[in-house]
């Protein structure tokens, strides 16, 4: 009968052994025990550690009526087990340093472990399963990528007549405006294989995995060539070197410089474009932005009322539209809306569609979408007191009738007190009736007045104010803080004050260094701008107090003004003599 191997386990599993009863013999070693199950429980052996004197052990054999031998070990095995260990010791011990070894001449963790190594995804010749036709609404950037595409497919061309293929194209634009998408067309149309990466996948916390993992993306990228590399936030590993707070250079500085020398060193890269993809261009390197890296910077912008209503048609086609559906409508109504948002408005709209059993996405739809992503979700469960809802009525009934005097493309559509979102009581909501990229100055000064004009009523109505107004009061000082130190419209002059920050993100500001005086001018000069807006919105709902009164009776039985109850409400409304004046400054 051949010898059964013993397995390994662990003292407590011998313990519940032995109290089940199920130990037939024991070996006592010197460091080991080893012990076999009876044949009705498998007969397996088991070792283990040897733990504890030997006399509690052998009590405790005997207290469960276990036979067991003494057996001392061979002294040849201990001096074998000794050198075993030894060499072990010692083989670990070389492993290390050799690691270390390698560690050091890499600059950081050796590529035979991976680290070093790009984890770009590729998408081979033309798999990213995106072409132009999937992208809408940005046609001066496609118009720009197609020549790209063009270098790719027909390079002969190009070199025969001595010009040379751009190395690096910098897709720059706000956030979700398409970008990616573009990218993954480029390679979709050139059906050349496509590298993606993302800027913050290149840098680790161990020094000199980023240029490592920047080598390695090139060297595959060079042996499939012809083929396209993509960057995705580029800002992430270019940042102007020398700005570091802690001096010396860390390793995002040494993962750039190996890009700036894989764009444009002594190696060529022929066959092998870098597409790139940022929100934030100004605070990239300026060898990295320079012609011969990135030779060309291609907007992908927000896109017009004709590039929405052809986003719109993109995504409407995964959806089932109802014949009440004018995507033009739609359109109008999303100014400033990025690819992205008109993506997720479409979504949102087939979400509620489907909530309500629908077989088709409906106008309605969209409405309720569109609310929801501009103020938030409806939360009817926040009941608020009857003076609370008395409050935000005239509040934004307040909005409305001031912004109904006011110049500009916006116009009041609805006006609603159902809370949503966070901390909204109440919305107005104002949609523009065309794209502007202009705001005039009497404009300008008709937003803040509308601005202020919640907190107006809440004086003119009950001689008091409320917390409400904090968010309006906050957007109106921004906005009479620019008119004069960014737009120059005071009695300042046309003179900036302020620094710009930021230029596709949230566009923060804050003032150059300036006199005393000249502040204190500034801040006048807001304060002067704020109270005239706020003085001319109480002068409106003074002169409609009735009419103020009227509507919002009406509001609190409806919770939501629109259409044309609305826009017959809002015609009615009168201007005062000193509006003109104000508008004129």
């Amino acid at each position: 009968m051949p010898t059964q191997s013993s397995a390994q386990t662990a003292y407590s599993i011998f313990v519940s052994h032995l109290q089940a009863g199920k130990v037939e013999q024991v070996t006592i070693k010197s460091r080991l025990l080893e012990y076999r199950l009876k044949d009705e429980f498998g007969g397996q052996r088991y070792s283990i550690q040897k733990t504890g004197s030997q006399a509690d052990l052998i009590s405790l054999l005997n207290s469960h009526n276990v036979q067991f031998d003494t057996v001392s070990d061979n002294s040849d095995t201990a001096t074998a087990a000794g050198l075993i260990t030894l060499l072990l010791s010692s083989g670990l011990l070389v492993g290390a340093l050799a690691w270390l070894a390698k560690f050091s001449t890499e600059g950081g963790i050796g590529l035979d472990m991976g680290v070093g190594k790009s984890n770009a995804r590729v998408y081979q010749k033309g798999k990213t399963g995106i072409t132009f036709a999937d992208v809408a609404g940005v046609d001066e950037a496609k118009q720009e990528l197609q020549e790209v595409v063009d270098f790719l497919q027909n390079g002969d061309k190009y070199r025969k007549i001595g010009a040379k293929i751009p190395k690096g194209v910098l897709l720059v634009g706000s956030p979700g405006t398409g970008k990616t998408l573009l990218a993954k067309a480029v390679a979709g149309e050139a059906e050349v294989p496509f590298l993606s990466m993302s800027g913050s996948e290149f840098v680790e916390l161990y020094v000199g995995v980023g240029a490592s993992r920047v080598r390695d993306l090139f060297n595959k990228a060079k042996r499939q060539a012809p083929c396209i590399i993509f960057i995705d936030e580029l800002d992430a590993i270019g940042k102007s070197r020398g700005n570091n707070p802690n001096g010396g250079n860390d390793e995002r500085e040494q993962t750039l410089n190996q890009l700036l020398t894989e764009m444009d060193g002594f190696d060529g890269n022929e066959g092998v474009i870098l597409l790139a993809a940022t929100n934030r261009p100004e605070i990239l390197d300026p060898a990295l932005r320079r012609p011969g890296r990135f030779d060309r910077q291609v907007l992908v912008d927000r896109p017009d009322k004709s590039g929405r209503i052809e986003i719109l048609g993109v995504h409407a086609r995964k959806v089932i539209l109802g014949e009440d559906v004018n995507l033009e409508e739609i359109a109008a109504q999303t100014a400033g809306f990025a690819g992205a948002d008109l993506a997720n408005l479409v979504n949102e709209a087939a979400l509620l569609a489907a909530r309500h059993n629908r077989q088709a996405v409906l106008m309605v739809d969209f409405g309720e979408a569109f609310e929801r992503v501009i103020a938030g979700l409806e939360k009817r469960s926040r009941v608020l007191t009857l003076r609370e809802r008395q409050t935000v009525a005239y509040h934004e009934v307040g909005h409305a009738f001031v912004g109904a005097l006011m110049p500009g493309g916006d116009k009041v559509a609805k006006i609603s007190i159902v809370p949503r979102g966070l901390g909204a009581l109440g919305y107005t909501l104002q949609t523009p009736e065309e794209d502007r990229f202009l705001l005039l100055e009497d404009e300008l000064r008709g937003k803040i007045a509308t601005l202020l004009g919640g907190r107006a009523a809440e004086l003119v109505v009950f001689n008091k104010i409320s917390t409400g107004a904090s968010d309006d009061i906050q957007k109106a000082t921004e906005l009479a803080e620019k008119a004069i130190t960014q737009y120059g419209m005071s009695t300042v002059g046309p003179i900036s004050f302020a620094k710009d920050e930021g230029q596709f993100l949230n566009s923060s500001t804050s003032r150059r260094t300036v006199s005393g005086e000249v502040t204190a001018e500034i801040d006048r000069l807001v304060q002067q701008s704020i109270n005239q807006a706020y003085e001319i919105a109480q002068k409106i709902l003074e002169l409609n107090r009735d009419l103020l009164e009227s509507t919002t009776q009406t509001l609190l039985k409806q919770e939501v003004l629109e259409g044309s109850q609305l826009k017959m409400i809002l015609s009615q409304v009168k201007a005062p003599t000193e509006l003109a004046e104000f508008l004129q400054g």
